[in-house]
């Protein structure tokens, strides 16, 4: 039988039995490391955010958006701005939301901009620093939020 993981399962009579689980190895088992349901769940919770709010590509073109927020949801739109660059925006909320424009440096954050309990917004933001931006929208009930991001300029 070799050295492995045992899974009990029903035999007909009733009794546990074990089954060997050594030729495929226990993350190929049901109920185990990467087949467990709240272990893709954790995954994706830790790896979809990150991948979502990374900056985009430094192309400078204008975009439009749309998201749709759970009560206590989050959502960013991040680009890279340097110093002195701008980008005209504005967007629409059917529900208040906290608003706010924010760059990171180490475990510091920095918010030039903040709003709270918005509807909408408009306006021109001017980088003061070469930075990675986000312009981000919270709530504590769902919202739908739909906008756009000017050219830079």
């Amino acid at each position: 039988m070799g050295v492995g993981y045992q899974k009990k399962k029903k035999g007909a009579t009733g009794r546990c039995m074990a089954e060997d689980l050594t030729t495929r190895g226990p993350w190929h088992a049901p109920g185990r490391f990467w087949h467990h349901a709240g272990m893709k769940r954790f995954l994706i919770a830790l790896f979809v955010p990150a991948a979502l709010a990374a900056p985009a590509t430094h192309d400078g073109k204008a975009r439009e958006f749309t998201h749709t927020l759970k009560p206590g949801g989050v959502a960013e739109e991040c680009l890279r701005l340097e110093a002195g660059r701008s980008r005209a925006f504005e967007w629409q909320s059917d529900s208040p939301v906290d608003f706010n424009i924010h760059y990171h440096q180490g475990d510091k954050v920095t918010y030039p901009v903040k709003a709270n309990k918005q509807r909408e917004g408009k306006g021109r933001f001017t980088a003061a620093a070469g930075e990675d931006y986000c312009w981000m929208w919270s709530t504590k009930f769902p919202a739908r939020i739909t906008g756009r991001l000017g050219p830079e300029e």
